[in-house]
């Protein structure tokens, strides 16, 4: 199982989780790097180190951009990757909050190609929920869950076309998972269809603040 990991603290916040991301990148899919909800106004030295620390491994490293549901629009998007780009060496884009919807489907396809054109080799799309079919088709990968545990266990479900071996790569991120059932979150993932995950403890607000015990477990 690939994990995705969108580790959302500072590196000078929390030093050590860094660390242990970047001594574990064998079992990635990828990072997102996001210094501010996005590249930020500036480079940050920190996440600087950070990335370079990540690429030296070998890790795909993904630049956090928000598309407000698709509100915004594609060139703004697109100079938001540029500067991870430049700043952090990032090679792909993980774009948060992305429609859902079938009226969404064109603008999206014409966003994927933007930032394709722009040098992206990997593009993450995040609605959080399944959208309407094609969209996991315009992208590497799509986040199609992104909820709490108990909402994962007792509330989930899935289109047909999720079910087809034609889908495309999926992911679910799960956050508020009790530690001992993480390899559940991981196991449940699977069998659900998604080759990608990333099971957190945390909890709202932010529940990306902290390392996967997933990912930190596969170093001992």
């Amino acid at each position: 199982m690939n994990l995705l990991i969108p580790l959302y603290v500072h590196p000078a916040e929390d030093p050590e989780a860094w660390r242990r991301l970047i001594t574990a990148t064998e079992r990635t899919y990828g990072v997102v790097i996001n210094p501010a909800s996005g590249p930020g106004d500036a480079p940050d030295p920190a996440f600087t180190a950070a990335a370079r620390a990540l690429s030296a491994t070998g890790a795909r490293l993904l630049g956090y951009v928000d598309t407000d549901y698709g509100m915004r629009g594609t060139e703004h998007v697109v100079a938001d990757w540029r500067r991870h780009r430049e700043w952090y060496g990032v090679d792909g884009c993980f774009l948060d909050r992305t429609t859902a919807r079938r009226e969404g489907l064109a603008e999206c396809r014409r966003l994927v190609r933007g930032l394709r054109r722009a040098g992206a080799t990997t593009v993450v799309l995040n609605p959080g929920v399944h959208p309407a079919p094609g969209y996991a088709r315009l992208a590497d990968l799509t986040v199609t869950f992104e909820g709490p545990w108990s909402t994962y266990v007792s509330g989930f479900s899935r289109p047909g076309w999720a079910a087809r071996p034609s889908s495309g790569r999926l992911c679910h991120l799960v956050y508020g998972v009790p530690r001992p059932l993480v390899p559940l979150a991981v196991r449940t993932a699977r069998e659900r269809g998604a080759e990608v995950c990333g099971p957190v403890t945390g909890e709202l607000p932010n529940p990306w603040a902290g390392l996967t015990p997933a990912l930190t477990e596969a170093e001992r």
